[in-house]
């Protein structure tokens, strides 16, 4: 199941910084396939880093952040103007993690350039991978 869906969203790539909470092997994964390219703190040493240097790294580098710790993420993205992206995932096990992002990749392939669609938003993945995109910060109308 590892490879479903690629097809929409290959050719459109993507800049993943996965949470520590989540298994360096989906980071793995998906650099493998050499169209996204996905980071995870145990390959670079940061293991253990602050939530809010995790973020300082993603804006400075360009990296859509996706984690399991919404509560945490949701209030450090809401206070910056401008950011890349949070994806949030539910703790589900390696494999379906890794199902639900590449499922996330393509629906965010269908609404336009993966990368462009994230700027300033959340993407909360459901267990049963039902996406809701929603911007943040919340704009004034």
């Amino acid at each position: 199941m590892a490879q479903a869906g690629l097809s929409s969203a290959r050719g459109k790539s993507v800049r993943l910084f996965l949470d520590e909470c989540l298994s360096p092997r989906i980071a793995k994964a998906l650099n493998a396939e050499g169209v996204h390219f996905a980071a995870h703190p145990r390959d670079f040493g940061g293991l253990g880093a602050p939530d809010h240097e995790v973020l300082a790294r993603c804006v400075a580098r360009n990296f859509v952040l996706v984690t399991q710790n919404a509560r945490d993420f949701r209030a450090l993205v809401a206070a910056q103007n401008i950011h890349p992206g949070l994806v949030i995932m539910p703790c589900v096990g390696r494999a379906r993690s890794e199902t639900l992002l590449r499922a996330a990749i393509d629906f965010l392939s269908e609404h336009g350039e993966p990368m462009d669609v994230m700027v300033n938003h959340v993407l909360e993945i459901s267990a049963d991978a039902k996406m809701t995109l929603w911007t943040l910060p919340m704009t004034e109308a």
